[in-house]
């Protein structure tokens, strides 16, 4: 028998407060038509001051297990992967740990966009190891609050969410079938908040300098962003023992639509089988893909054994692919 980690529980926590792109017309020099064209977004979700990565990130949690009809109490270990921790120390985990009335595990993973994916392929291992039956594994992020309001190439893009998944072990089941992690730290600074951290801590200096904003060189990541899905896909799917044309669902990191629409040509995966919700959210990092999945299955466009295709890639510059035979059985 094969013990695998299925999906029982999905779920995703969205700011109310919904900011179209005519509001930042006002403030730096771009246009509704200008972002939607090179980047698919029309409008995003943004926190408000009672909101943070761990308040969004306990709305997506209690909707997972709500989902799964699993109790908090019977989790085995939290992961929760966000660029935008509530705060340097403790990890937010601690704080979902404690809103969610638990003990087990908590652990937050720092892999930028990718980080979703990585957090389910290392729960996933976990599962199906034997070492833990239950792990949530949840994407939060607040990027609203590291963006430069005065530069247009960041501000435009991000937007604030939760999302995440329960992995529960099955036997001879559906679940994760295999996937490929993997970074390139030489390229690390084409996407980086500078400061803020060991190397440069905050000074007066640095804030004067506007070090404490996410700085990203958007024309090499995107070069970089699509090789990287594609090779990464590609390597999940042969360790799966799963050929491209058998995927039924793609469910790519929502950074771009332009990279998407590369990335899933390449692939030699249709439109419609392709997951993509950037219109209404922008980029929500860590929470992009699990968001975009949950959206999916809340809308019933997932049958029990599909074969589900995830990739994502983000700051490090570190990529994360996995494939899943979808169903909870």
């Amino acid at each position: 028998m094969t013990r695998r980690a299925a999906i029982t529980g999905w779920g995703y926590a969205v700011p109310e407060s919904v900011v179209p792109n005519a509001y930042f017309e006002a403030s730096v020099d771009t246009s509704d038509e200008w972002i939607v064209e090179r980047t698919g977004i029309r409008e995003r979700r943004i926190a408000g001051v009672e909101e943070s990565t761990a308040t969004l990130a306990g709305g997506a949690a209690r909707r997972i297990l709500d989902r799964a009809g699993v109790a908090a109490r019977d989790l085995d270990l939290i992961i929760l992967a966000t660029a935008t921790p509530e705060q340097p120390v403790p990890q937010t985990a601690a704080f979902l740990a404690a809103d969610l009335g638990v003990h087990c595990g908590a652990l937050d993973l720092g892999a930028g966009c990718a980080g979703f994916v990585y957090g389910l392929v290392v729960g996933a291992a976990a599962v199906a190891g034997g070492t833990f039956d239950r792990v949530l594994v949840v994407g939060a992020e607040t990027l609203s609050r590291i963006v430069d309001p005065e530069d247009r190439s960041t501000v435009i893009l991000f937007g604030d969410g939760a999302a995440g998944v329960l992995l529960e072990a099955r036997e001879d089941g559906p679940g994760v079938l295999a996937g490929d992690l993997g970074v390139d730290g030489s390229a690390a600074d084409i996407l980086a908040v500078p400061a803020g951290g060991s190397r440069r801590p905050a000074s007066a200096e640095t804030v004067a300098q506007r070090e404490h904003y996410v700085r990203m060189q958007g024309q090499e990541v995107f070069r970089r962003a699509v090789r990287a899905v594609v090779d990464s896909s590609e390597s999940a799917l042969e360790r799966a023992g799963v050929a491209s044309s058998a995927v039924d669902w793609f469910v790519p990191h929502q950074a771009n639509l332009r990279i998407i629409e590369a990335a899933r040509q390449r692939l030699g995966i249709p439109t419609e089988r392709t997951v993509v919700n950037i219109e209404h959210y922008g980029n929500t990092s860590a929470a992009s893909i699990p968001l975009a999945l949950a959206e999916a299955a809340d809308a019933g466009r997932f049958s029990p054994g599909d074969t589900v295709l995830l990739s994502g890639f983000g700051a490090g510059m570190s990529w994360a692919s996995a494939v899943l035979t979808w169903g909870a059985r």
